[in-house]
């Protein structure tokens, strides 16, 4: 590839991105207003997000789906307003927490199901079981 063919199809790739309201994202699919993302589906308002899916609102995550407002956190699922936390799956309002299910307004914990902590092993037998009956995957 020479020189020319690669900066146009930069120009072309750039303008692609600003078109659909998504300015820097690389292959954000059905997102909007949502800047400097990439490989995301059906987010709105999110910035510098990676591999989210139907998010809003959300900062700096990786790897969340279903999530609103969340902000530098990673393996989300169904979360609200957490931040700077992981693999937490529909929690709201937590902050630096580590593997949470169904938790309210929690800091720092790590391991708990409705707020009521767990040795790691149970955390996980009582994690499955319960997506089992919500039917998540």
């Amino acid at each position: 590839m020479d020189k020319r063919t690669f900066l146009d199809e930069l120009a072309r790739l750039e303008r692609s991105a600003h078109e659909r309201g998504n300015p820097g994202s690389y292959q954000s699919d059905d997102c909007d207003n949502s800047s400097h993302c990439m490989f995301c589906a059906g987010c709105k308002d999110c910035h510098r997000c990676n591999y989210a899916v139907d998010c809003s609102g959300c900062t700096r995550c990786t790897h969340v789906r279903d999530c609103v407002a969340c902000h530098h956190s990673t393996h989300l699922e169904g979360c609200e307003r957490c931040v700077e936390c992981q693999y937490l799956v529909r929690c709201r309002d937590c902050a630096e927490c580590l593997y949470c299910f169904g938790c309210v307004g929690l800091v720092r914990k790590e391991f708990h199901i409705l707020n009521q902590p767990y040795d790691r092993k149970t955390y996980f037998q009582k994690v499955k079981q319960l997506r089992l009956e919500l039917g998540l995957r």
